[in-house]
């Protein structure tokens, strides 16, 4: 594998990681806000698909000697505190979809961008789990829209 290649899939990797793991941050924190009904059930199978997504990321991380950080504790406050303030005065299922439909585009933008910086050195594996990443979250964006 050339050096480029190494650079762009830990990279990658990386991106796809710390995306997974914010989702799954944010869901964490506002799962607890949320009332029974379609929106929390959409939320929980999310949950399912980021935490797949992450670990073959972990393990592909792993397999090329690559190590993956964990995001920063601080902007996981931040994140929680946000959340938080959102849902105290507003809970509603059409709130907390426009919550995490926000989440949801944020993460996309921020993948697809460095997928076009990086998707021409990218192993076949880590190209292929960055599109999966990226379509699970359009996916997501649709669902959340029609629960707004």
């Amino acid at each position: 594998m050339s050096e480029t290649t190494q650079k762009s899939n830990e990279e990658m990797l990386a991106e796809v990681y710390r995306n997974c793991q914010n989702a799954l941050t944010s869901i964490s924190d506002i799962l607890p806000e949320t009332e029974e009904g379609k929106v929390k059930d959409e939320i929980c199978r999310q949950h399912e698909e980021y935490e797949r997504i992450s670990s073959r990321a972990a393990q592909l991380a792993k397999d090329n000697g690559i190590e993956l950080k964990e995001p920063n504790p601080v902007k996981k406050a931040m994140m929680w505190g946000a959340i938080k303030m959102n849902t105290f005065a507003d809970n509603t299922e059409s709130h907390i979809a426009e919550l995490m439909l926000t989440g949801t585009v944020t993460g996309i933008k921020c993948l697809r961008t460095s997928y076009s910086e990086a998707r021409d050195n990218l192993s076949p594996e880590v190209d292929a789990l960055v599109k999966e990443l990226i379509a699970a979250e359009e996916v997501f964006e649709q669902n959340f829209k029609h629960l707004l």
